[in-house]
């Protein structure tokens, strides 16, 4: 059930790309989302033989691929190469006690939206008045993070992300629509089932992965208030890693040193 599940997630992503591209086109170009995938799972694969000894499954390299070919935005070809490479080297590059840290497309495009800001930007289309697909990527979405038992990392951060945007919007003066009204676009989407909920970044107990979801939502509340364009993305960059650093370190034994004679 568990190998079956694998393939999950690939493809309700690219259910999410499929909808996103036919609603509103949401690719600048195919051949940018061909070479951000293949770079991502070129990468994968001699990273994987030659630091770790070992064929991954490459589901995840995809998902990182899709994930980079969606949510940002360039006229040329390289930043979709570098992202791409920069996500999957950072889960062989910044690791402790034998796991990373960063969620790896998280990793790329925070890293490639913060250093070449004039080069790039980010996805920023919602789904607007297309009421029916949102609803069908909000279903299937619960459903898939509620089978890798992430349930209540999207609800924690959801419901803390709506209350600050209330609270956004008293300070700010704007709409409380107005400030609530990202969680409606597939950068949203990416970043509530994929970013956060990942297993393999996410911190070991239930009560962790609600406080680490609440966290994030008051980092990118003060980032929000800060004018940082991409403040999901960097608050999960900041907030992710130290966390999970913090559970390695409290529930994660050393890996055993192999000692010659």
């Amino acid at each position: 059930m568990k190998r079956n599940f694998t393939y999950v997630p690939p493809a309700f992503i690219t259910l999410l790309l499929l909808i996103g591209q036919l609603s509103f086109g949401i690719l600048d170009s195919y051949v940018n989302l061909i070479v951000a995938v293949a770079t991502a799972i070129m990468t994968e694969w001699l990273l994987s033989y030659f630091v770790l000894g070992i064929r991954k499954n490459l589901a995840s390299a995809y998902i990182s691929g899709i994930s980079v070919g969606i949510l940002i935005r360039s006229t040329m070809i390289w930043p979709y190469i570098i992202t791409s490479m920069l996500s999957i080297m950072s889960k062989y590059v910044f690791r402790y006690r034998g796991r990373h840290i960063w969620n790896p497309s998280n990793f790329g495009v925070s890293w490639m939206l913060f250093m070449a800001p004039m080069d790039v930007a980010g996805l920023s289309i919602q789904w607007g008045s297309n009421f029916l697909a949102l609803v069908v990527i909000w279903i299937l979405g619960l459903i898939i993070v509620n089978r890798a038992k992430r349930m209540h990392v999207t609800i924690a951060y959801v419901i803390s992300f709506i209350i600050l945007a209330y609270v956004r919007s008293i300070i700010t003066g704007d709409t409380f629509q107005a400030e609530v009204a990202p969680l409606t676009g597939p950068m949203y989407q990416l970043f509530i089932f994929f970013m956060i909920t990942d297993p393999a970044t996410t911190v070991s107990t239930r009560k962790g992965r609600i406080i680490v979801a609440i966290l994030i939502a008051c980092v990118e509340f003060f980032l929000r208030l800060n004018s940082f364009i991409y403040a999901p993305f960097y608050a999960l960059f900041i907030v992710g890693p130290i966390a999970r650093f913090i559970d390695l370190t409290i529930h994660q034994p050393e890996p055993a040193v192999v000692r010659s004679a």
